[in-house]
């Protein structure tokens, strides 16, 4: 045997089936905790963060920032290394990172009914049927979104996207287990030179995928050969000035030969290609209950290369510091309900680490006094002129990422 990736839906004796194959064939086992952790050691990003990319769930900046395709990007290259010339069982998400040019690699699907699954769930677990149909539900739009990104394909038990689709309910794990076995030893799944090479192509296009990535790009890459296609699927404005820039970063990639660069936008892509720029501020949240100005305050950051959320009371913008990582906020100080001061109170208590501005028409001297001795990187007055303001943004931004090179935790 020389590999095998095997992708499950939840409660399907998926690990049974696992442990009977890597156990009778003494071959090693990679799980995307294990790719994870190798992931995650290449590229300085904390596992916590990169675990994110399998989550249907986006941060609400991550148009901006990238941050689960720079995962994604940083998980194949950790799937590259990892399968080499071993032989190999792959379980979980990752194994579909392999490319369909790597021949000598069965792909395995194990399926079954939601009715079946929880009926399977409720064996394994002292939880009710509910619970147990709410965990599935949600693991199935994990699955479904990650299919969508890396294949545009909602469906992720379509039989095109594997070698063999085992249905659970009418097969037991000992059955499914021999089933594969034989499936193993075909002829059809002898490594060849040619397999073998697409292997070495899958390690080249993943190096030159995170070298992008690194860059603020988000590129599909095929390799063969020392052939490097680059693909943008999104609208591309200047796109010659784009060609020459993604162009002299590969070139200097040890192992490549030419590089083609082509524009297939992908209709369910409608926005513009936008590089990612590391030195700007792309995880702002500007607070404010006059809706009008804050979106013309966000529209002008944009124009600038400046990402930015917004909320308009302080009671969703606590919601999004508890639920995502925005690492700059400008805040109203008076807003009804929870006001500027109240949230900022809150921000420092929960997420220190998140410099606060406080942009105010109506404060006091008292109030500037008030808010940075609770925390505020600064505070000032309406109208606001944009440049100045700009200027204290990358001021934030450069403190916080100061802050991250100094830390132990980097990448926190």
């Amino acid at each position: 045997m020389t590999g095998l990736s095997i992708f499950s839906a939840k409660f399907c004796n998926h690990n049974d089936i696992v442990r009977n194959l890597a156990e009778s064939n003494e071959v090693s086992l990679i799980t995307d905790d294990h790719v994870v952790r190798k992931a995650s050691e290449l590229s300085g990003i904390p596992e916590s963060k990169i675990k994110r990319a399998f989550s249907s769930k986006t941060s609400v900046f991550n148009t901006f920032t990238h941050e689960k395709e720079c995962s994604i990007a940083y998980l194949r290259m950790a799937v590259s290394l990892m399968i080499g010339d071993n032989d190999f069982i792959i379980s979980g998400y990752t194994g579909l990172l392999i490319p369909r040019r790597i021949q000598h690699i069965l792909r395995v699907c194990l399926v079954s009914s939601i009715e079946d699954r929880i009926k399977n769930g409720a064996e394994h677990l002292t939880l009710s049927s509910e619970d147990i149909q709410q965990a599935i539900e949600r693991e199935d739009t994990n699955i479904s979104e990650w299919t969508n990104l890396l294949f545009y394909q909602t469906d992720p038990w379509n039989p095109e996207l594997y070698d063999m689709v085992l249905p659970m309910a009418s097969t037991e794990p000992d059955k499914a287990s021999a089933i594969i076995q034989e499936n193993l030893l075909k002829d059809a799944l002898r490594p060849t030179a040619e397999s073998k090479s697409a292997v070495s192509d899958f390690q080249l296009a993943s190096k030159v995928e995170v070298e992008l990535a690194r860059k603020g790009h988000n590129v599909a890459v095929v390799s063969e050969q020392g052939r490097i296609e680059l693909s943008i699927h999104q609208q591309v404005l200047m796109l010659s000035r784009l060609e020459d820039e993604l162009i002299s970063i590969v070139k200097s990639i040890q192992g490549v030969d030419s590089i083609s660069v082509q524009v297939n936008p992908e209709p369910r892509r409608p926005a513009v290609y936008r590089r990612f720029n590391f030195d700007m501020p792309s995880k702002l949240l500007l607070v404010d209950d006059e809706r009008e100005f804050i979106q013309t305050l966000s529209e002008r950051l944009q124009m600038r290369d400046m990402g930015s959320v917004v909320a308009y009371d302080g009671k969703s913008a606590l919601e999004l510091v508890h639920n995502d990582e925005p690492e700059v906020m400008i805040i109203d100080l008076k807003m009804p309900g929870i006001d500027g001061m109240q949230v900022l109170e809150e921000v420092k208590k929960i997420r220190p680490q998140i410099e606060v501005i406080v942009l105010t028409g109506h404060g006091s001297e008292q109030d500037r006094l008030d808010c940075m001795e609770m925390g505020a990187f600064d505070y000032m007055q309406k109208p606001v002129d944009i440049n100045q303001l700009s200027s204290l943004l990358k001021k934030a931004h450069e403190k916080i990422n100061s802050a991250k090179q100094s830390s132990p935790l980097k990448g926190n």
